[in-house]
């Protein structure tokens, strides 16, 4: 069980203005960073959190699709009030994604983040409540994004894609961590960037490739669960017992192993947990964490859970205008998919959790003038109580 999520009133919706939050909280952040000396230039007209603020509009309302058409809505006077002071080009807009800064972005994100929680287990020993999901999901790019460039396509031509890494925290539902690379960047290479001392990963089998990895996961303090892959060389130094109730639950084996073939690349001693998926093929995920921290049904549910984080990729794809890209220069590829968690977050701390198909639309019907406050409290209200009936199960 877990406690009941925050209630918000119809009062709160209508005074809480999405950009204007934004732009708040972004030149709260933005103090003490350091800018593109270009934005200093006396001959602009607009500054950078203009051309945000503008950026963070368009992928919000349902009608703007491109720059052309950002750029006419910001002749409108209302836009020009809450948006940004005057209207711009689009070539401005063009221009402007190269100099934006997505590590300015990033700052934000980690800020919005410490600020989401989900309703606190009543339960303190529930393990997978404070757990990082690690994974990334590619994102198709035009050709003429050329420095995405990702592997060979059809008739020797390359394909080109947009890799989007992220650390998902499986109890609040909300990206801890995110980075923006060309597509055939290695997604190890960046976790090794992103890890943070002491924190708790779970990820998939291509994590589990680099048993240098573990190592430099304990020197951190890090406990991890990752899915081995089948050809890994196990040699067994210890079995746990598995009671008859966990048998039934689908596992197979709780072992103590060392990992590796070769002397110089054998891993110290690892906890392997045996698996029967439902559809009966056999899974093996490998950790550092004992018994007596984390019991066999703890770290089953732990990765049965991780899929929580394909879920929050699928959401970004479909549903914050991330269908199609308005910019293609790597700055604003990243500000793009920056905007677009930055507005995940900010509805995550109104709204008390992240919008699903039906409460996006709602909401967008909402923005623009077709539903009322009471009509969205009552959608969110029911997108609430399903989400807490979930999570308690």
């Amino acid at each position: 069980m877990s406690n009941p999520a925050p209630k918000f009133s119809q009062n709160d919706l209508r005074q809480w203005k999405l950009i204007a939050d934004f732009r708040a909280r972004l030149e709260a952040i933005a103090k003490d960073h350091r800018h593109h000396p270009a934005w200093q230039d006396k001959r602009r007209k607009l500054q950078q959190f203009d051309y945000l603020s503008l950026f963070l509009f368009t992928l919000v309302n349902p009608v703007i699709e491109s720059f052309r058409a950002a750029s006419a809505a910001s002749g409108l006077r209302r836009v020009q009030q809450e948006v940004c002071s005057r209207s711009t080009a689009s070539s401005c807009l063009s221009e402007a994604q190269h100099l934006l800064d997505p590590q300015l972005l990033e700052k934000l994100i980690a800020s919005l983040s410490e600020q989401v929680q989900g309703p606190r287990p009543e339960d303190p020993r529930a393990a997978w409540q404070v757990w990082l999901a690690r994974d990334s999901s590619i994102f198709a790019a035009t050709h003429r994004m050329f420095w995405a460039q990702y592997g060979a396509g059809k008739a020797g031509r390359h394909n080109h894609a947009v890799r989007f890494h992220v650390s998902f925290h499986l109890w609040d539902e909300k990206p801890a961590r995110v980075a923006v690379t060309p597509g055939k960047v290695c997604e190890r290479k960046v976790w090794r960037e992103q890890l943070q001392p002491g924190a708790t990963y779970v990820g998939d089998r291509y994590f589990a490739e680099d048993y240098k990895m573990f190592g430099r996961l304990q020197e951190l303090g890090c406990h991890f669960v990752l899915r081995l892959r089948d050809e890994a060389v196990v040699q067994v130094l210890q079995e746990n017992p598995v009671s008859e109730e966990q048998r039934q639950a689908g596992i197979l084996g709780d072992q103590g192993v060392q990992l590796g073939s070769r002397k110089r690349y054998q891993t110290g001693r690892l906890r392997l947990i045996t698996l029967r998926k439902p559809s009966g093929t056999v899974m093996r995920l490998i950790s550092n964490t004992g018994p007596a921290e984390m019991s066999c049904r703890d770290i089953q549910t732990l990765y049965r859970r991780r899929w929580q984080i394909e879920c929050f990729f699928r959401w970004i794809k479909c549903l914050l205008g991330c269908r199609h890209w308005l910019a293609e220069s790597p700055e604003g590829v990243a500000t793009q998919l920056h905007l677009a968690v930055i507005a995940g977050l900010l509805l995550q701390l109104v709204l008390g959790r992240r919008p699903n198909q039906r409460l996006w639309e709602r909401l967008q019907f909402y923005l623009i003038g077709w539903a009322s406050a009471e009509e969205l409290m009552q959608a969110v209200q029911a997108a609430l109580e399903k989400a807490g009936a979930k999570k308690a199960q």
